[in-house]
């Protein structure tokens, strides 16, 4: 199964670009499967259901999310009817939305999507994630319920988001980090066959900071004292994300590579399609 993930969306330049590339990227690429994280869609802070419907049309078979998940109020609405749209799994009993949920993809494959959010240095309130994931790999297990399994854990701290790897290995085909806008150099094969990533990097404008205008952030810095609101930065989008190739016998991963394809950082396009 081909499969692709791409990072946070940031804002208007980052959700364009990733609707203008994706069609052509999944005809390219053959792609089977989709996910596209989409928090940061709307303006930088949270998505509404047209940026969500704009991206399942083009072509994203799963849109999840993080601690930005709910900051346009009209998420807490359509996320109870949007089938494909996924919250954190371990937000409290009661939340919109789920925080998973059990997938067709292009090539008949059976595909379980996860979205579980970090506590450290982001809520230490939130149910621990660890046994969330082991909840959802229990309730639909990888070769039997499911043929692939896909996590987006949305973390802060990168030795989190590895122990959550090496938790799953084995048990889950791709497991990826987002939230911190950054693309790290760790997309690798784990032991048991996961395949791993401590942050895809974001979809947005990287003459920024994090995707917002540098200006605001760069003055918070400088002189403490804020100026005005985050806005998301308008420039040239670079596009983030990870690929992999899952057996289609064992459902872990066979090849990984980044995707980058944009101005900013150095272009990377997987060569085993």
């Amino acid at each position: 199964m081909r499969f692709l993930f791409l990072g946070d969306m940031v804002g208007r330049t980052g959700r364009t670009a990733v609707f203008e590339k994706l069609p052509g990227l999944i005809a390219d690429l053959q792609l089977d499967f989709v996910v596209v994280n989409g928090e940061n869609a709307a303006g930088g802070h949270g998505i509404t259901e047209a940026i969500y419907d704009e991206t399942r049309n083009a072509g994203a078979d799963v849109v999840t999310t993080g601690n930005h998940a709910f900051d346009k109020r009209e998420t807490l609405v359509f996320a109870e009817r949007a089938d494909a749209f996924l919250r954190p799994a371990n937000y409290p009993q009661g939340t919109p939305g789920k925080g998973s949920g059990l997938y067709m993809a292009k090539n008949g494959a059976r595909v379980l999507v996860a979205n579980i959010m970090g506590r450290v240095f982001m809520h230490p309130e939130l149910d621990d994630p660890f046994a969330c994931a082991e909840q959802i790999v229990a309730s639909c297990p990888l070769g039997e319920q499911a043929d692939a399994v896909i996590f987006d854990f949305h973390a802060e701290a990168t030795s989190e988001k590895q122990c959550f790897g090496h938790f799953l290995d084995g048990r889950a085909s791709v497991v990826v980090g987002t939230h911190t806008h950054v693309p790290t150099a760790d997309a690798q094969i784990l032991n048991g066959g996961t395949a791993y990533m401590s942050d895809a990097g974001m979809c947005g404008d990287y003459d920024s900071s994090l995707g917002m205008d540098k200006e605001e952030p760069l003055q918070r810095f400088i002189n403490k004292i804020p100026r005005g609101r985050y806005e998301a930065a308008k420039g040239e989008a670079t596009i983030c994300g990870l690929a992999v190739e899952i057996s289609d016998r064992t459902g872990l991963a066979e090849k990984i590579s980044p995707l980058r394809l944009g101005p900013r950082l150095q272009e990377i396009v997987p060569d085993f399609w």
